[in-house]
């Protein structure tokens, strides 16, 4: 397949919804941090802590994220991961907001704010995705992400 015919797969793949829609789909915290970008407090998800082997999803549109094995304690206070599932699961924005020049990192099938990356994790990567819990779905039933939501 052509690079531009996988565009365009991708771009048709893409979760489109309405503000409505995706307030009617998600709790008020899961929407602010995901569709307004906020950030939710440090400490304050489970996730942050959370040990159980699993996939990690967006819990917007069901897509694999992150894989319970690049996950790490950064001491944050946020889930980490030094990468995702797959390359192809998330996209990477500048971000400027808080007079800082930040990585923003968004689902890339629904564009569901994520949280951001930083360049001070650990071996292999050296990468630390710093992700809002709100913003994730644990699936401990399917730990390689290949079952659909």
């Amino acid at each position: 397949m052509s690079q531009s015919s996988e565009r365009e797969k991708s771009k048709s793949s893409q979760v489109a919804k309405s503000d409505t829609e995706w307030r009617q789909a998600l709790t008020p915290e899961q929407f602010r941090v995901t569709r307004e970008h906020g950030i939710e407090r440090a400490f304050s998800h489970p996730y942050w802590q959370e040990k159980r082997e699993g996939m990690y999803r967006c819990v917007c549109c069901g897509q694999p994220l992150f894989s319970s094995t690049a996950k790490y304690d950064s001491g944050t206070g946020w889930p980490s991961f030094y990468a995702p599932a797959d390359q192809d699961a998330v996209s990477e924005h500048e971000d400027r907001a808080l007079l800082m020049r930040r990585t923003e990192v968004r689902c890339a099938q629904c564009e569901a704010h994520l949280g951001h990356l930083f360049p001070d994790g650990p071996n292999p990567t050296g990468l630390r995705y710093c992700i809002n819990g709100a913003a994730l779905d644990l699936g401990t039933d399917d730990p390689d992400g290949k079952s659909t939501k």
